[in-house]
């Protein structure tokens, strides 16, 4: 796809994302931010003429050889047909979507694995940064920063970005099993969001809703639930 075809498609699709909504955040960040030689954006019409959903198909650094694939409509029939005009049958895919479309994508993809996120942004009335000498600033890949405690010369709790745009950041937490309870997830997760905030983004905070521990962490350090789910699922396209 050539530069100025996808900047034709990303004007189409612009106009059915909020950017400053969290639910739309990492859509838009796919469809309109993402690198251009990466990126392929689908695009469905309506019977009137109009956009009414778009599905783009990424390649990232996290999954070399599992493309990302991000679907928003809110049409049942849209969503199968842009997955079976983006998609290749038998490769692989990761895929985050809404969750009332599971049942549609299923007759596209093959689902091997699936879970529901839940999205956190957060409240500055309860944020109080967490101020711990061990943290230290480091940059990450794609000269992304990342927040480290380090233990025996070997990264016992991290914070980073995992991806962002003009508008918002999302965070990672990783802590290793024998370094929690210390307070280094927060500490970590404290200074990582002190930094999203200094470079005028908002930040995000993705977990799975069974990973209890993680949204215990991020309700610790001032981050509320949006409300916002998505269904993330490894994939392969059907035949």
């Amino acid at each position: 796809m050539t530069a100025p075809d996808l900047e034709s498609l990303r004007q189409k699709v612009r106009p059915l994302l909020d950017l400053a909504a969290p639910a739309d955040a990492l859509p838009a960040y796919y469809a309109l931010h993402y690198d251009p030689v990466r990126t392929h954006l689908y695009v469905h019409e309506g019977a009137s003429g109009r956009v009414d959903g778009f599905v783009t198909v990424c390649q990232t650094g996290q999954r070399l050889f599992q493309p990302t694939v991000v679907l928003r409509t809110a049409d049942a029939r849209a969503a199968v047909d842009l997955l079976r005009q983006a998609l290749t049958p038998g490769r692989p895919y990761y895929l985050v979507t809404t969750p009332d479309l599971r049942e549609d994508v299923s007759e596209v993809m093959e689902i091997e694995q699936s879970g529901i996120n839940r999205m956190y942004k957060l409240d500055l009335a309860r944020f109080q940064p967490i101020i711990n000498v061990l943290v230290v600033a480091e940059q990450g890949l794609g000269d992304r920063p990342r927040f480290v405690i380090r233990s025996k010369g070997e990264i016992a709790s991290e914070a980073g970005i995992n991806w962002h745009s003009p508008h918002f950041a999302e965070i990672f937490v990783r802590t290793v099993p024998a370094a929690r309870g210390r307070g280094w997830g927060r500490a970590v997760l404290s200074a990582c969001t002190r930094w999203v905030l200094r470079s005028a983004r908002q930040p995000l905070y993705v977990v799975g809703e069974a990973n209890h521990r993680s949204i215990a962490l991020a309700d610790a350090v001032g981050y509320e639930d949006t409300g916002v789910r998505e269904f993330v699922a490894d994939v392969i396209c059907r035949a």
